[in-house]
């Protein structure tokens, strides 16, 4: 028992280093150097947006970065701040503050180490296509909205937290741009889009925030143009190691943040395992779905006490892993003690990126983030499609994640149980059945095709789950039928589970028949339904004798008890 655990929960490091050997070193090396790099403005990016200090975003990259490699499932995947949890992460530091935020994290955390450890990494990949789009491509539309004061550089006032009201102050002061600050965004944007079409060792974010650091330096300096807004403007940049900080863990606080920290949870898993499945059909690697989920619990856990805010895969940087050779968790290590030397010794530099530069690499996250191509199709195709997409799309733009993704999965579970229920169904046959049009009997040996029913023998087969919205349809279609049959033979043989109200309603249709002095026969079940069986009354009910492995059991024992049906009348007469 304890090896099984060992083998399902050993991080990919520790596999990766069996086979380690000096290439893979240095191409790890060189993987890890280039992304570190890359991690720096977006890690900046995303902590400032966020509503917290820049530093919070870079000792997220460094720690849970490490974390993550060091404890996942899969050899490449780069973890840290993402796009993805400026939204719900904002919101948190707004109406609880810092330390609310560090709360939500650490129970997330919780959260992301239970679900690793019960398994359920597997159950996470499931959630519907159209919950993931809608609520990724409301995020991207929020995280836009939220950079257009910083990209044209509008002089507002404190801006609101809703997005209509939001771009409601921004077309009121967009008279107030300043030209300089949106050329500086827009060249941002260019450079980032440009750089891939040139080369795509080098990242795009990183020369567009060099070149328009210089240029925003020598255009205040040397220029004598104002109003370009700087990181050093807005913060004090910190260029030490942080500090463990305390979390006050209470009860109170607990039921406060757990619908935060839920969303926080299930956000991170969705985006990691997503982030991992991608690399693992750019690399052919198979990731561990529940270490990795692991990894993620333990990173949220731990980072909040060192300043951090939540942290899960990011995709783009896990691509330019993958891209620039990196194939073990190394890369994804040295990535991490890249950004801790760049910190150390030249963070103080990062005070000059101006900040239009930085909404300029997060309007091109967010384009990367809105899938709108995907969205698109997704719209052309069912109705029960269109309307998760579009109701997870605009909860989250107008109300906030929680509400967007709990509701989306509501719709998905109704939708899912009614495409079910339409595709099970119930029929009746009376007189015979024939075995030679059904595919599992070609290659027994039959004497008879046509099995021959007593009078008064009904079969009724069911095709399908039996759960709750099927066991109304066979409770109905049973009470729409007039005459009364002595013998009622049940076929479950295409019935993969039964849930406990298809086991009530099974147990009530039983006991009514056995009132109306009719035999129930069970036929076809397997053993998973077998065992829901046992543990109800059914059995008791109707008699285990009466519960058969396949037609020809059920049909003889239809016979024997209407031949002793017949054999008792014959004694009365």
């Amino acid at each position: 028992m304890r090896i099984k655990f060992l083998q399902d929960f050993q991080p990919a490091l520790f596999q990766s280093l069996k086979s380690y050997n000096k290439e893979k070193f240095f191409a790890d090396l060189m993987s890890g150097l280039i992304v570190g790099v890359v991690a720096l403005p977006l890690a900046i990016a995303f902590g400032i947006a966020s509503g917290v200090t820049p530093e919070k975003g870079i000792y997220t990259a460094i720690i849970a970065g490490f974390i993550i490699s060091f404890l996942g499932g899969s050899r490449v995947q780069i973890g840290g701040p993402t796009g993805a949890f400026i939204v719900i992460v904002y919101g948190i530091v707004e109406q609880y503050g810092v330390q609310g935020l560090a709360i939500a994290t650490v129970l997330a955390g919780i959260m992301l180490l239970v679900m690793g450890f019960l398994k359920m990494g597997a159950v996470i990949k499931f959630i519907p296509y159209p919950i993931v789009i809608g609520f990724t491509s409301g995020i991207a539309l929020t995280i836009f909205s939220t950079q257009i004061k910083d990209f044209f550089g509008l002089i507002t006032p404190a801006l609101p937290s809703g997005f209509l009201e939001k771009w409601g102050v921004y077309l009121q002061y967009f008279d107030s741009i300043n030209w300089w600050v949106a050329l500086i965004a827009v060249t941002s944007v260019a450079i980032i889009v440009i750089t891939p079409k040139i080369s795509r060792k080098v990242p795009g974010s990183l020369i567009a925030l060099i070149v328009m650091t210089v240029a925003a330096y020598l255009m205040k300096t040397y220029g004598g143009i104002t109003g370009i807004e700087t990181i050093g403007d807005r913060f004090i940049i910190n260029s030490e190691l942080p500090d463990m900080e305390q979390i006050p863990l209470s009860l109170e606080s607990i039921r406060l943040l757990f619908p935060a920290a839920f969303t926080i949870a299930m956000l991170g898993a969705i985006e990691s395992l997503l982030s991992a499945t991608v690399a693992d059909g750019a690399t052919g690697y198979k990731h561990n779905s529940n270490m990795e989920l692991v990894a993620q619990g333990a990173a949220n856990i731990i980072t909040p006490f060192l300043g951090g805010i939540p942290a899960t895969g990011a995709i783009a940087r896990t691509m330019t892993n993958i891209n620039n050779g990196g194939r073990t968790p190394v890369a994804g290590v040295i990535h991490a003690f890249v950004l801790l030397l760049i910190v150390l010794f030249l963070g103080d530099l990062t005070r000059h990126i101006p900040m239009a530069c930085l909404a300029g690499v997060l309007v091109v996250v967010a384009y990367n983030m809105s899938e709108w191509r995907t969205f698109v199709s997704l719209i052309k195709q069912s109705r029960s499609t269109m309307g998760i997409l579009m109701t997870t799309f605009l909860l989250t733009v107008i109300f906030d994640l929680t509400i967007a993704i709990g509701v989306g999965l509501i719709l998905a579970i109704f939708g899912f149980l009614k495409r079910l229920n339409e595709s099970t169904h119930v029929s009746r046959t009376t007189g015979s059945i024939d075995l030679g049009k059904e595919a599992e009997f070609h290659s027994i040996d039959i004497p008879e095709e046509v099995l021959q029913l007593p009078d008064k023998v009904e079969v009724y087969e069911i095709e399908g789950p039996f759960f709750f919205g099927v066991a109304s349809k066979f409770d109905e279609i049973t009470r729409e039928l007039g005459d009364q049959p002595h013998i009622r033979i049940i076929r479950m043989r295409k019935v993969p589970f039964i849930d406990s109200t298809g086991l009530n309603n099974l147990k009530i249709l039983c006991k009514h028949s056995k009132k109306e002095k009719i035999q129930v026969i069970l036929s076809g079940v397997n053993e998973s339904v077998r065992e829901s069986l046992e543990k109800s009354d059914i059995p008791q009910i109707i008699g285990s004798d009466n519960i058969c492995s396949n037609i020809h059991l059920a049909v003889a024992r239809a016979e024997l008890l209407d031949a002793q049906r017949k054999q008792k009348q014959g004694n009365k007469g």
